[in-house]
């Protein structure tokens, strides 16, 4: 035991780990690699047996040292080259190891889609996987034990350092498999790497010795070059995940439609012409995202807008009133809107006004109003919508308050843009490209697809509207000429209706 107060042999021990676990790193990727072919509930026994034969072969080449430097002895004599058993274990293993990276590599590189189902896949036999593992244990074995040989003396210290090699291998193989096969371009390094190794093992195999220096010099250049590719990766992704998941849902609705044409194949009118259509695509797939989660009060028409009957006007007063606007279908209140009694057709109303009180009776018995709460989302509103039978559906708050009305186009103007009345005029008109003037009651939602920006509309906002966003970051402080910068879009109020927010310049630069 007196070996064991010896420094030179703990110094020795510590240099021989370091060195057993570079060496054996492209065991490990190539298990790695080798593993993923198999059903994942057979990759981690995979691993598990490919590294403890790796073991078991160095320990019992160890034990056989002196019929190993035999193996340095010259066996074959061609012309000027003479080949002996260890050249011919390098030079084979490093064919095979050249072809199974190039055969991988082609695999890869050719970029063939698999379709991969609990019922289709085809995996490799388990089987054919180790022993293709057994083989290359074989080779890295050889390198590994014949370095132990020449830099330690003592067997003890050389087993003891393979164990602990081996071992310290065995609890970073799973991580290290699923970081290669998470990351496609790490597969590719790693196969790189392997090919390079697989020549170098040639190169020896015929005599010419390439310090291992140089190749491990290499490979760390690349892997500090993919360890910035990969942070890089880490970075988009992290600030792809600030999107709103409704926008990155839409891009990836829109390419799952297909790609584009390419720009060179196409004159300047096409190229134009699909420009336009991607973009209204990408608008109605974002508007159709969004009803999951903007609010019956975003979509609404507002209290203010809304054209209803009162039946304690004369018949010839609620006629004038419903032939003064273009709606088909009017709320009928008895002395105010919080009343509301019915949901009638206009044609139907004037065809009962002058057949007396019985008969408007009778009609307004036939449609119930329909209410739900302002704060419903619009996609649970659609159901509500549907059993109206196109009638309209109004909205309140918690006071039983009316606070507004929708009706199916407000769900597909919500999807696809404004359908303007008669008597309305647009919430949003473009200017020029960088510029557009939009009315104070412009839905936010609508704006953000309009401009393709995100986060204008702040989780829990109790605002839906131009107006409402104004108000609640200037605090209140309003008149003609304020200005707002928020979210790298510029707001200008132009016109007010007393403390209402009218119209509104606004000024994006893409």
């Amino acid at each position: 035991m007196e070996f064991l107060l010896d420094p030179g042999i703990w110094v020795g021990l510590l240099t021989l780990i370091v060195l057993e676990i570079v060496l054996g790193i492209d065991n490990l990727v190539f298990i790695a690699i080798l593993a993923d072919k198999l059903p994942p509930e057979q990759r981690d026994k995979a691993r598990i047996i490919g590294l403890s034969l790796a073991l078991i072969m160095r320990l019992g080449l160890l034990s056989v040292i002196s019929w190993l430097v035999t193996l340095t002895k010259p066996l074959i004599q061609i012309a000027d080259l003479s080949f002996s058993g260890r050249d011919l274990i390098l030079l084979f293993g490093g064919l095979f190891l050249v072809y199974k990276a190039v055969t991988e590599l082609h695999e890869k590189m050719e970029g063939k889609p698999e379709i991969k189902s609990t019922s289709s896949v085809v995996y490799a036999s388990f089987w054919a996987v180790v022993a293709q593992i057994i083989v290359l244990d074989a080779v890295f074995s050889l390198d590994s034990v014949i370095t132990a040989i020449g830099m330690v003396d003592n067997i003890y210290v050389m087993m003891a350092a393979v164990t602990i090699a081996v071992i310290v291998m065995l609890f970073a193989s799973k991580p290290l498999t699923s970081f290669v096969n998470r990351h496609p371009t790490v597969v590719i390094l790693c196969l790189s790497f392997l090919l390079l190794i697989g020549i170098s093992l040639i190169a020896e195999g015929f005599g010419f010795h390439i310090p291992k220096g140089y190749i491990y010099s290499g490979i760390g250049v690349a892997i500090l070059i993919e360890a910035f590719n990969q942070y890089s990766k880490r970075n988009v992704a992290k600030h792809e995940s600030k999107i709103p998941l409704r926008h990155r849902t839409a891009d990836s609705i829109l390419k799952l439609m297909g790609g584009k044409v390419e720009p060179s194949h196409m004159d300047a009118e096409q190229i134009e012409a699909q420009e336009a259509f991607a973009d209204e695509e990408r608008y109605m797939i974002g508007g159709v995202l969004t009803l999951a989660e903007r609010s019956v009060a975003s979509i609404m028409t507002p209290r203010n807008q809304i054209s209803w009957v009162d039946l304690n006007d004369t018949p010839e007063k609620i006629r004038e009133q419903v032939l003064a606007v273009p709606h088909s279908l009017f709320p009928v209140c008895r002395g105010s809107l919080d009343k509301v009694i019915s949901v009638v057709r206009a044609k139907e109303l004037l065809d009962v006004l002058d057949d007396g009180e019985e008969a408007l009776k009778s009609l307004i018995k036939r449609q119930r109003p329909i209410f739900i709460f302002e704060k419903m989302k619009v996609i649970d509103a659609i159901n509500t919508l549907r059993t109206s039978k196109g009638s309209l559906v109004l909205v309140t708050d918690e006071f039983a308050n009316v606070k507004g009305l929708i009706s199916p186009l407000d769900v597909f103007e919500a999807i696809a843009g404004e359908f303007p009345d008669a008597d309305e005029q647009l919430d949003l008109v473009k200017i020029n490209d960088q510029t557009w003037k939009a009315s104070g009651m412009l839905d936010l939602y609508q704006l953000e697809l309009e401009l393709g920006v995100f986060d204008l509309v702040e989780d829990d906002a109790g605002y839906m509207s131009v107006a409402g966003l104004i108000l609640d970051k200037t605090q209140g402080e309003v008149r003609v000429g304020t200005q707002l910068d928020y979210q790298g879009v510029h707001f200008e109020v132009t016109e007010l209706d007393e403390n209402r927010i009218k119209f509104v310049t606004i000024i994006y630069r893409h």
